[in-house]
């Protein structure tokens, strides 16, 4: 089969279009023909070896740890999946990912998807899905009639947490640039600040009751986000490489994000996209081939959203 693979950590120069066997499912494992996987930020930081600690990988390694596809063969002890299933995945970040034709995954993690929903773009919908989900619900704990801060709204996490928060009746405030303020309206935020125009600490002027941080901020930006956050409040923050601040004395919570494996939420999220109350959104569509040069392309310019990768296959 056809995969992507790095042989040694660094640049996207590392990344190999070649011919791989196809892998062989065990107990407990499908193998799944894939329709598609996608780009997320974490991809290119273990390919450059900057998560060797925390996602430890063995070389060479497949990127890649979103899965859209369909049950191609069955590992012993399966029986909640059969052959031609179509399911979408999160997949374990320490594995062989999804950019390939073929990819090993436990049956644990799969999720079944409805016939009414397009297969190959549910792969740009795990792991920042997941992330904004559990963003909202898990850690900032946002209920009906609350006020939410999501900064860097305008990337692929933050389209999904505008229209969840918004799906359970919070206030949202977002920021985004003049290019993606319309994109993130349509999610339905209540009111955007143009983050190059505006310092979003001057532009919030009513406390909130949570600060969802998603952008590439300084830890003093972060910081300055504190205050912004009534007493009790809670800051959740993607930007796990500096620790989320808090203020003990006013009870507000700092919490950094690491996004997890949820087969019940993810289930919830694709049930939501098939009766059309959330919105996948995929910027651009790309072969698997083009994988290489795609991490490329993002390791000099911010991508223009969510980014599907789609296998040779599909």
């Amino acid at each position: 089969m056809k995969a992507v693979r790095f042989h040694q950590f660094g640049g996207p120069e590392v990344l190999r279009y070649e011919d791989v066997e196809q892998p062989v499912p065990g107990p407990g494992e499908v193998r799944i023909k894939v329709a598609a996987t996608s780009f997320n930020g974490v991809d290119a930081n273990i390919r450059a070896g900057y998560m060797q600690g925390p996602i430890p990988v063995q070389l060479p390694h497949t990127p890649g740890i979103d899965v859209s596809g369909t049950v191609e063969a069955l590992g012993p002890d399966v029986s909640a999946f059969a052959l031609g299933d179509q399911v979408v995945a999160f997949l374990p970040m320490t594995a062989a990912g999804a950019a390939a034709e073929y990819v090993i995954a436990p049956a644990d993690v799969l999720t079944g998807v409805p016939k009414n929903v397009p297969l190959t773009d549910l792969a740009a919908l795990p792991t920042v899905g997941l992330t904004a989900w559990q963003a909202l619900f898990d850690h900032g704990r946002l209920t009906a009639g609350q006020r939410v801060l999501i900064n860097g709204a305008d990337g692929a996490v933050g389209g999904y947490a505008v229209q969840l928060a918004k799906e359970f009746r919070a206030q949202v405030i977002a920021t985004a640039s003049p290019l993606t303020a319309v994109r993130v309206k349509a999610a339905g935020a209540d009111e955007i600040v143009d983050y190059t125009l505006t310092d979003v600490v001057t532009a919030v002027t009513e406390p909130v009751d949570l600060v969802l941080n998603l952008a590439p901020v300084t830890p003093e930006q972060l910081a300055a986000l504190v205050p912004l956050i009534r007493d009790g409040g809670t800051l959740v923050s993607t930007t796990v490489w500096m620790p989320a601040p808090s203020d003990h004395e006013r009870g507000v919570r700092g919490i950094d994000l690491f996004v997890r494996s949820d087969t019940d939420q993810l289930a919830d999220l694709v049930a939501r996209v098939s009766t059309g109350e959330l919105v996948v959104d995929v910027a651009q569509r790309i072969a698997l081939a083009e994988l290489p040069a795609l991490h490329a392309q993002a390791a000099t310019a911010p991508l223009p959203g969510k980014v599907v990768v789609l296998a040779p296959s599909a």
